[in-house]
């Protein structure tokens, strides 16, 4: 199993991040090797009858990275490049995530391997449904929290909250966090990621001096991370210039409409042919001059090749995985670009989730203004966290925030001991 999960680049990358951490930590090789590997590694298989009649099969995945410090917690994604290894990956970061956020979390990820474009509404849902109740006996509210990512949404959580509760004999909303709000969701969970993105930008403007009525950002993705962070960045007075989706991408020196473009983003499926931009290269849209750089989709798109002509101060970190080792190394000898890592940049989201899954326990409500205040308060001290971190350490801001996370983990850890 541990070969066939170093096969996969994403996997390789986050166990590359992890072992130099853990020699910058000097870690005990005992604790090392129960930090580095998954608790759990569930493969289920996932038969659903399509619209024509056909049962297709697909493959889904749940990899619960440690349940040491509480229950583990993680999305859920619906993409035809799901793997094990991408998903044990995304669960090491959400581990370290949660550690340094300090939430009471360990890391979790799953997946369906399909491409959700391609399936009806009804498919979808017999697809949700099949897939909780083949991964019911793995998860609860003190095991294991579904969230949305990428391909999923919070209808997707509504259907494996409600096939939980069907299960269980009474409603358990804390099974899931993303739900509508309806059914004990959370107010400014759908924003809180993005959002989180947009304001950790600007404490990183504050160090470097720079004024957001007079920044510039670039945004690569405009799914619902990307386009919530161009909306409150927008909104805080910084000029986007750059966006991009898997349709292409837009360029406008001016700045872009954020609610033009959402509109026709909702008309056309994409930001192509947006009226108020005109057409860029995504590859070169990512090298131009801004002041933040937010590549908000999908792992390694900073790469040896480009990171040497990227022209941004800040490079934000939406997505997990964005830059590779190579382009790290590269980033790190320049040093002039300021690096909020992916687990901090995109922290947002669990940590928001975390504030619903405690008012699913406590069966109380808070406002969105009580919810985003929350959340800007615990990025912000992490974020303080990490930068006294690596100045204190002259190290990057990469190992100072994965160094605070596995700390936490490899103390619960120690502390607990080894089950003979």
């Amino acid at each position: 199993m541990k070969k066939d999960l170093l096969n996969n680049k994403i996997f390789q990358m986050a166990v590359s991040q992890f072992d130099r951490t853990a020699d910058f930590l000097e870690l005990d090789q005992s604790v090392r090797e129960r930090c580095k590997w998954p608790k759990r590694l569930i493969t289920v298989t996932v038969p659903i009858q399509r619209d024509n009649g056909e049962t297709e099969v697909f493959f889904g995945y749940r990899v619960q990275h440690h349940l040491s410090r509480g229950p583990v917690k993680g999305g859920l994604r619906f993409h035809p490049g799901v793997t094990l290894g991408e998903v044990a990956a995304l669960a090491m970061w959400m581990n370290w995530k949660c550690a340094l956020m300090d939430l009471p979390f360990g890391g979790g990820k799953g997946g369906i391997t399909c491409d959700p474009r391609t399936l009806s509404a009804h498919e979808t849902e017999n697809l949700t449904r099949r897939f909780a109740m083949e991964i019911l006996p793995f998860i609860g509210p003190e095991t294991d929290v579904m969230a949305p990512d990428m391909g999923t949404n919070e209808q997707t959580m509504a259907w494996i909250t409600d096939v939980y509760s069907t299960h269980a004999g009474h409603f358990v909303p804390g099974i899931v966090t993303g739900k509508p709000v309806e059914l004990q969701g959370s107010e400014g969970r759908t924003q809180a990621t993005g959002h989180g993105v947009a304001f950790l930008i600007t404490r990183a403007f504050d160090k470097l001096n720079i004024k957001e009525q007079n920044a510039t950002a670039i945004i690569q993705g405009f799914g619902n991370v990307g386009s919530h962070a161009a909306f409150t960045l927008s909104r805080y007075g910084v000029s986007i210039t750059g966006i991009s989706d898997i349709t292409g991408a837009i360029w406008n020196e001016q700045g872009i409409n954020i609610n033009e473009l959402t509109k026709h983003v909702h008309q056309t499926g994409g930001v192509k042919d947006f009226p108020g931009a005109e057409f860029i290269d995504p590859d070169e849209m990512l090298l131009q001059p801004c002041d933040a750089l937010v590549p908000a989709a999908l792992e390694r798109v900073i790469n040896d090749k480009n990171a040497a002509q990227l022209q941004c101060r800040v490079l934000a970190e939406a997505a997990n995985g964005p830059t590779t080792p190579l382009a790290d190394a590269i980033l790190e000898s320049r040093d002039d670009i300021f690096l909020i890592p992916d687990v901090l940049c995109n922290a947002g989201g669990v940590t928001v989730s975390y504030l619903e899954w405690v008012q699913n326990i406590q069966r109380y409500q808070w406002s969105e203004q009580e919810i985003l205040t929350k959340l800007e308060t615990k990025l912000e001290a992490a974020f303080e966290k990490v930068i006294h971190f690596a100045e204190r350490s002259q190290t990057s801001h990469r190992v100072a925030a994965l160094s605070l996370g596995i700390e936490e983990v490899a103390t619960a850890k120690s502390v607990r001991g080894l089950f003979p």
